[in-house]
């Protein structure tokens, strides 16, 4: 399981609008994990429908500060890579600290994740 981290909140003033085209971009790497053989994995995949279950209606609500880091920290007890995808994000930023101090690999291409060139190649 690969975990693509990069910018969801972060650069968008938080418009739902601009929310959405980052996590457009943030799936555009899906296919080609999978492709390859991975499990593509965005937090927010999980994370949102979780704040939804909370009756938040959305990221403003003071409780998604206890849902949307502490779910991509749970992930990551379970992947096996992170696939960092460029833009400023606190965020995407904590992913990879916690990959390194758990010594699973961090890609910041998408074409060096093993199998992924070959795959979409």
């Amino acid at each position: 399981m690969i975990l693509i981290a990069g910018p969801y909140r972060s650069g968008t003033g938080d418009d739902p609008e601009l929310m959405a085209r980052n996590l457009a971009t943030l799936e555009e790497a899906a296919w080609p994990l999978f492709a390859a053989g991975h499990v593509p994995m965005i937090g927010e995949w999980v994370a949102l429908p979780v704040l939804r279950g909370t009756g938040a209606t959305s990221v403003l609500d003071p409780r998604a500060a206890d849902v949307l880091y502490p779910t991509a920290q749970r992930l990551l007890e379970h992947c096996d890579g992170v696939l960092r995808l460029p833009g400023e994000s606190t965020g995407a930023d904590q992913d990879v600290a916690i990959a390194r101090r758990r010594g699973i690999p961090v890609w910041e291409r998408l074409e060096d994740v093993p199998g992924v060139a070959a795959a979409v190649g």
